[in-house]
């Protein structure tokens, strides 16, 4: 019996691995989701050079995931950009639960990957923001011309402090052991940098500073047992970049299924955890080298098992997923079914088209784009962009918006042309695409899936709460915040959410003094840095509620 609702395999998380497993479960016919909370391509997307993929010479990580993603779309894997927010991974149909509601599958693979790991230093915490970063793609711009410590002795540390050089006057690496531990053709590609200096055997004890910034720190040679005081040339500020390892993103599935005494993934050979039709790839599993590489072998592998898993399942439930048009068709065929305009765009690719029209389609009323081109460049393409969002749908209409603002931005607003309080400071492209839409979706409703409880906290809100959000479009911690932001005021009249692209609001970052993204500006006094979650979010919200 064909089934329209249920899927062979649900893969949670769209890294190198998760679409890895996507490609292989859809070429061989099977019905494969991957669910995304954020961008698709995971931590690599903020990797500006991969070199060492086999045979692909030189790429960035977003252009490498992005070929992939497209690779398993035209072999018919779809795609959902939601937040999964539990699992039941008991019996033969596993439910998986997103903010857009409840999914079904024979087979589950988690692919969540790991986040940046704090060090621990003395100030770490209060100068985050402010000359502390763990992201060189998102944050280095903000370091032009500064000196900066990096903070490890893995790949990721060599490779983003030479990222970093294009930036600083001077990087100095801190390496706790006496060698790096990433391949020696990157060590000494490093260690013959004339802007790079490499200081094995110390660490990272503490640093101080002003609000302006870190202006001293404390590091210890944990080979001599001395410490000395490191200040940059002339007195100024400096920065400090953390690139320490990772913390596996595995809370989802504590107490599900095994993990080690780290919090990683335990897996056989075929990447199958301790819960029958349960697998795991990527970052979140325990392996000696975290690479593309050693990710995208992860799915194939995992792929492979969850078609016998599927195979199985058809044969004992009798049962069978029933798999898009989209499979049957080759990809030339599927892409000359779009419109000739949806194929046209600068803004808008052939590939997002799909995507798109889902949203579209479960907006509960229209909306205006009020655009206000300012006199920059920028102006232009906000237009140009707006209006090739609202020549795919009648749901969105574009409007001139006020011509005494210098700098472009769309504000959305009702049919009735009352403002909903989300708005975008410049053109919502990179990471802040997905958030943008999400803004457009919530804003007509009926947009995301809240929890009961945080939408009692939402609710609760009686004060006025003005929210800024600063971000850059090359940051993939950025999204979560913004997102969860806009959500929040799509709910209650008594809250915005506005979001600026810091390239062109320069005088904000001044003001504010930011040296990294997300930054929230609270009712314009109150600055916090790094993302947040919903319910985090409304924690932070409760002492201006």
């Amino acid at each position: 019996m064909v089934n329209q609702e249920l899927y062979d395999a649900i893969i949670v998380g769209g890294g190198p691995a998760g679409l890895t497993a996507a490609l292989y479960l859809a070429r061989a016919r099977y019905r494969v989701l991957v669910v995304e909370k954020d961008r698709f391509g995971g931590q690599i997307t903020i990797t500006h050079e991969v070199v060492n993929y086999p045979g692909v010479e030189k790429t960035s990580g977003e252009a490498l995931t992005e070929t992939m993603r497209r690779q398993a779309q035209n072999f018919g894997a779809e795609f959902l950009l939601s937040e999964v927010t539990d699992l039941d991974l008991s019996g033969d149909i596993k439910k998986v639960t997103t903010s857009r509601g409840v999914l079904r599958s024979f087979a589950v693979m988690i692919a969540t990957g790991a986040n940046p790991r704090k060090v621990g230093f003395v100030g770490e915490n209060e100068f985050r923001g402010r000359g502390v970063a763990y992201c060189a793609t998102c944050d280095g711009e903000f370091f032009t011309g500064k000196e900066l410590l990096v903070i490890g002795g893995g790949y990721a540390s060599a490779e983003e402090a030479m990222f970093l050089t294009r930036y600083a006057t001077k990087v100095t690496i801190l390496v706790r052991k006496d060698a790096f531990s990433c391949a020696k053709s990157i060590a000494d590609e490093v260690m013959a940098h004339p802007k790079i200096k490499v200081l094995f055997n110390h660490e990272l004890k503490s640093v101080e500073g002003t609000d302006m910034g870190i202006t001293k720190a404390t590091i210890f040679n944990n080979k001599t047992n001395e410490s000395f005081e490191y200040s940059a040339e002339g007195g100024d500020t400096f920065g400090v970049f953390v690139f320490a390892g990772y913390v596996p993103n595995t809370s989802l599935v504590k107490d599900k299924v095994a993990l080690n005494e780290g919090g990683y993934i335990i897996t056989n050979q075929d990447m199958l955890t301790n819960v029958p039709g349960v697998f795991a790839g990527g970052d979140v599993c325990i392996k000696s080298l975290r690479q593309v590489v050693t990710a995208t072998a992860d799915g194939a592998l995992a792929a492979c098992a969850m078609e016998k898993v599927a195979a199985q399942m058809h044969e004992k439930t009798g049962l069978v997923p029933e798999v898009p048009n989209a499979v049957r068709k080759a990809p030339e065929e599927s892409r000359a079914s779009l419109a000739p305009e949806a194929q046209a765009g600068s803004f808008v690719s052939e590939d997002m088209i799909p995507q798109l029209n889902a949203v579209f389609e479960r907006m509960g009323s229209k909306l205006i784009l009020e655009v206000t081109k300012g006199d920059s460049d920028k102006g232009l393409e906000l237009e140009n962009a707006m209006q090739e969002l609202s020549a795919l749908t009648d749901k969105l209409e574009v409007k001139e918006g006020h011509e005494s603002e210098c700098l472009p931005v769309v504000r959305l607003l009702k049919e009735n042309g009352e403002y909903t309080g989300l708005a975008f400071h410049g053109v919502p492209g990179g990471h802040e695409f997905t958030s943008f839409v999400l803004s457009l979706y919530n804003a007509a409703g009926p947009g995301q899936a809240v929890e009961d409880a945080d939408k009692v906290r939402i609710d609760a809100i009686n004060k006025p709460i003005k929210m800024q959000i600063l971000i850059s479009l090359s940051c993939t911690m950025c999204p979560d915040l913004v997102v969860a932001a806009q959500r929040i005021a799509s709910l209650n009249a008594n809250v915005s959410a506005e979001v600026y692209d810091l390239n062109l609001y320069q005088d904000l970052r001044n003001k504010y003094k930011v040296m990294s993204v997300p930054c929230l500006v609270t009712n314009e006094e109150d600055v916090s840095f790094g993302r947040k979650k919903m319910s985090e979010l409304l924690d932070h919200l409760a002492k201006f509620a």
